[in-house]
């Protein structure tokens, strides 16, 4: 029998682990403290505080009682025990995508704002249906039909995030090579710039795009989306995917880091109304 595969962290995870981590600190606590005065094994106080597991109900109030929390802050934290894997975004066939994927759509649903450079595609959120098979097509040229029609599925279905009543707020910015990069051909990308001009009417998207002519920039270095939750105890979360794997990074110092980043981009990027005359020039090509 195959093994259960595990939940990928939530958001709710992520604030829990990020507030018992605050709550040890400040009782001045070592997890070897913490073993000694609870019983909970170290290796599992570590999952606990980097959300990669859920504690049960008893743990979390032994936790809470010897880092003496008050009254409020254990109702807060007992309610994000009992909801924290909660995934309401998962689809049936998401169980057969990479979990670092499923992972990063479910951050990516509860997000505030995403901020998200590429320096070689379209991004996901604004991507067309024809651009985006034939991108999951040249990148995972071994996938069967039914991989890529999967992972096309899932791009679609994350840009409703895009429309209702309380829109994801997206700052997108790309390197002038992804909108030359003739994906699919010319048709295709005809089609993916004047999405995008149709995309940058809407008041909660932002669309910049750094031309050749800048020259070297700190984006060169890779692709990466920032991301904030609506909540203000929620930590900010990065993501980079790279040819070793999907990484998610929540320190302070990287979020810092590439949010700086970003604010840099944003400062040698054209503006977006400069942004959508090039991109109407790269739909008349």
């Amino acid at each position: 029998m195959p093994a259960k595969r595990p939940h990928p962290p939530t958001v709710r995870l992520r604030r829990l682990a990020a507030e018992l981590r605050r709550l040890r600190a400040e009782a001045g606590l070592t997890r070897e403290d913490v073993t000694r005065r609870t019983g909970i094994n170290e290796a599992t106080l570590y999952r606990i505080e980097r959300s990669r597991a859920r504690p049960q109900r008893r743990t979390l109030v032994s936790l809470l009682d010897t880092y003496r929390a008050d009254e409020a802050h254990r109702t807060d934290l007992l309610a994000l025990q009992s909801g924290a894997n909660d995934q309401g975004w998962l689809r049936p066939y998401h169980s057969e995508l990479p979990e670092e994927y499923t992972a990063y759509i479910g951050f990516e649903a509860e997000a505030r704002t995403v901020r998200n450079y590429e320096s070689l595609f379209v991004p996901g959120l604004a991507q067309t249906e024809q651009y985006a098979t034939e991108v999951v097509r040249g990148v995972l040229p071994v996938a069967s039909r039914k991989e890529v029609a999967q992972r096309v599925q899932a791009r679609m279905e994350r840009q409703a995030l895009l429309t209702g009543e309380r829109p994801l707020q997206l700052r997108a910015i790309v390197d002038e090579a992804a909108l030359r990069r003739a994906v699919g051909g010319r048709e295709v990308m005809r089609g993916q710039a004047r999405h995008l001009l149709a995309l940058m009417a809407e008041p909660h998207v932002t669309f910049q795009v750094i031309p050749f002519e800048k020259g070297a920039h700190a984006g060169m270095t890779g692709s990466f989306v920032h991301m904030d939750f609506p909540h203000a105890d929620d930590p900010g979360l990065v993501y980079l995917d790279t040819p070793a794997g999907d990484l998610f990074l929540e320190s302070e110092t990287e979020i810092r880091r590439y949010k700086s980043m970003f604010e840099h981009l944003q400062a040698v990027a054209l503006g977006p109304d400069d942004s959508a005359g090039l991109l109407a020039r790269v739909a008349e090509e």
